[in-house]
C-alpha cells in the first residue's frame, strides 16, 4: 500500500541544519527537473511582482523571499516541513517508531517543486503551488505529468494506491486506475450529500493515520481498503474502469 498526499500550502521552516542533499532524495532521476523548477522559482521570487506572479498575498512575503535562497536554506524531513489540516490529522510525531517507519515507506507527497517525495526526504520550506506557471517551465502539472509517470511507474508497481490528493495535485500524475482508489469525503444531512473541502483534508489525514496505526496487514485491494475505512467511518466503494480509478466515499453525518 502507498498513500498519495498533496503538500500543504503552509510549511514549517527548519530552524537549523544542512541544506538539501539532492542525492539523498527519493526518485533521483527527477533531480535535473527539480533543479530547473527551483531555478525558475528563484528567478520569479526575486521579481518585483513576485507576489502577483506566484498568486500569493503580502502576508507571504517572507516565504517568497525564502524561495530565492532554497539551495542554502536548512532542510528537514517532509513530514516536518509540511503542516496544516491534513498533516495535523495524520499526526506523524505521535506515531510509534514502527509506525513512523511504515509512514516513511508508505507515504508519497506529490510536490510542485520536487515532483515526488518520500515522507522522510529532507527539503527546505518553500512557497509554490502546482497551479502556478513558471518561465521556461510552464504550468507545473503538465510539466511534471510525463516525468512522474516515468519516475514512479516502477516504484508503485504491485501496490494499492490510496489517493488522498486534491484535484490540483492529482493533475500532475495519473497512477494506474486498476490499483488506485481516490478518497472523497461527503457530509450527509437528511439524506442529502455535499462535497466538503476543509473536512475532506482532515478526514483524509485521519484515514492516512488509521491505515498506518491499525494492526494487521495493509489493505492490498480496493475492497480491503473499504473494510479498513469502515472500521471508523460510514463508507462505500465505487468501482473504477479501465481509465478511471476506484473511489472510496467517506460519509460524515452532519
Amino acid at each position: 500500500m502507498l498513500i498519495l498526499l498533496p503538500p500543504s500550502e503552509g510549511k514549517t521552516p527548519a530552524v537549523c541544519g544542512a541544506a538539501v542533499d539532492w542525492q539523498s532524495l527519493g526518485f533521483p532521476a527527477l533531480n535535473p527537473y527539480r533543479a530547473k523548477v527551483l531555478e525558475a522559482l528563484g528567478t520569479v521570487s526575486a521579481h518585483e511582482d513576485a507576489l502577483a506572479l506566484l498568486g500569493v498575498g503580502a502576508s507571504l512575503s517572507d516565504d517568497v523571499r525564502r524561495n530565492t535562497r532554497l539551495h542554502a536554506e536548512p532542510a528537514a524531513p517532509a513530514h516536518t516541513i509540511y503542516s496544516g489540516v491534513l498533516y495535523d490529522a495524520l499526526g506523524y510525531r505521535s506515531l510509534t517508531p514502527a509506525q513512523r517507519r511504515k509512514a516513511d515507506e508508505s507515504v508519497l507527497v506529490i510536490s510542485a517543486l520536487w515532483g515526488a517525495l518520500r515522507f522522510g526526504d529532507s527539503v527546505p520550506a518553500y512557497r509554490l503551488s502546482m497551479g502556478t506557471a513558471l518561465p521556461d517551465v510552464g504550468r507545473l502539472a503538465p510539466f511534471w505529468k510525463p516525468l512522474l509517470a516515468d519516475a514512479l511507474g516502477g516504484a508503485v508497481e504491485g501496490h494499492l494506491l490510496v489517493d488522498c490528493r486534491s484535484s490540483t495535485y492529482a493533475a500532475a500524475w495519473t497512477p494506474p486506475p486498476a490499483r488506485t482508489v481516490a478518497v472523497n469525503v461527503f457530509t450527509e444531512t437528511g439524506g442529502v450529500r455535499k462535497v466538503v473541502s476543509h473536512f475532506a483534508k482532515h478526514t483524509r489525514g485521519e484515514l492516512a493515520r488509521h491505515l498506518l496505526v491499525r494492526r494487521g496487514k495493509a489493505p492490498a485491494s480496493p475492497e480491503q481498503l473499504l473494510g479498513a475505512a469502515r472500521e471508523k467511518w460510514d463508507a462505500e466503494l465505487v468501482a473504477g474502469s479501465a481509465r478511471k480509478p476506484h473511489a472510496l466515499n467517506i460519509i460524515l453525518q452532519d
